[in-house]
C-alpha cells in the first residue's frame, strides 16, 4: 500500500490489521455511519458556538489547542478514535462557531456559500474517483502529500514566527498572488479526498482492518472537510475585499 494522506499511511493499517476477528472487521456502511455521527455531534457544536459566539469568542484559541492535543492523540494513537474522534469532533465544532460567526459578522452570507462550495467539492471529488477521472497511483500520492506536508509546514511556521510578532503577509493580504496561492491550497485540500477514498476502499474491500478504524476514517475525512472549509472561507473573505 503506497503512502497516502497524513492521516492515512502504510505503518497505520499494517499495525491495524494484527490480530483482528471477522466479525469485528471495519465496513464501508460502517465508516459511513460513523462519518455521518462525527459531522452531526460537528455541526450540532458549531450551531451552539454560533448562538454563542460572544460568550465564547474569548475561549477560542484554547478550544482550538485542546481540540489540536486531541486530534494528535487519534491520529498516534488510533485505538482512541472511538472515544477521542466524537469529541474531536464537538471541538471542532465549537471552533468553527465561532470563526463562522465572526466572518459572517463581517461578511454577510459568506458562512453559506462556504459550506455550499465545501459539499459541492467533496461530492464532485467522489463522483471524479467513483468514475475513475481520477486514479490514486502512487505518483498521485506521492504529489499530493508532499503539498500537504509543505502547507502544513508554512502554517506552522508562520504561527512560529507569529509569537515573535513576525507577521505573514499572506494571512492578510487580498492580492491576486495570495488568491492565486489560496486557490491551489483549496484544490491540494481537495484532493486529499480522493485518497482518503482510496485508502477506505482498500480498508473495506482488500484488507481486513478493525473495527475502530471505522471512526479513525470518519475523523481524518473530517478532518480534510474542516481543512477545506476554512480555507474557502478565507478565499472568499479574499474575493470580497477586492
Amino acid at each position: 500500500m503506497s503512502q497516502g494522506n497524513p492521516l492515512f499511511n502504510e505503518k497505520a493499517y499494517e499495525q491495524a490489521v494484527r490480530n483482528i476477528r471477522v466479525e469485528e472487521a471495519m465496513t464501508l456502511q460502517g465508516t459511513v455511519n460513523k462519518t455521518f455521527a462525527l459531522l452531526f455531534l460537528c455541526v450540532v457544536a458549531g450551531m451552539f458556538a454560533w448562538k454563542n459566539y460572544q460568550a465564547l469568542a474569548g475561549y477560542t484559541t484554547m478550544i482550538a489547542i485542546a481540540t489540536f492535543i486531541v486530534a494528535m492523540i487519534v491520529i498516534f494513537r488510533k485505538t482512541s478514535a472511538p472515544v477521542l474522534a466524537p469529541i474531536y469532533a464537538i471541538g471542532e465544532g465549537l471552533v468553527l462557531g465561532i470563526v463562522s460567526a465572526a466572518y459572517n459578522s463581517a461578511y454577510q452570507g459568506i458562512v453559506a456559500q462556504a459550506v455550499s462550495i465545501t459539499l459541492l467539492v467533496f461530492a464532485l471529488m467522489l463522483f471524479l474517483y467513483k468514475t475513475g477521472i481520477i486514479k490514486v497511483t502512487r505518483g498521485f500520492v506521492i504529489a499530493v502529500t508532499a503539498a500537504t506536508c509543505a502547507i502544513a509546514l508554512f502554517y506552522l511556521g508562520s504561527l512560529v514566527v507569529g509569537l515573535f510578532g513576525v507577521n505573514v503577509p499572506y494571512f492578510t493580504s487580498t492580492s491576486g498572488v495570495a488568491i492565486v496561492v489560496n486557490i491551489v491550497i483549496c484544490i491540494v485540500a481537495a484532493m486529499n479526498f480522493a485518497i482518503d477514498f482510496h485508502f477506505i476502499d482498500q480498508l473495506t474491500s482488500q484488507i481486513t482492518a478493525p473495527k475502530y478504524m471505522e471512526w479513525y476514517a470518519g475523523f481524518s475525512l473530517m478532518v480534510t472537510l474542516v481543512w477545506l472549509y476554512l480555507e474557502v472561507l478565507r478565499l472568499l473573505a479574499r474575493s470580497r475585499n477586492r
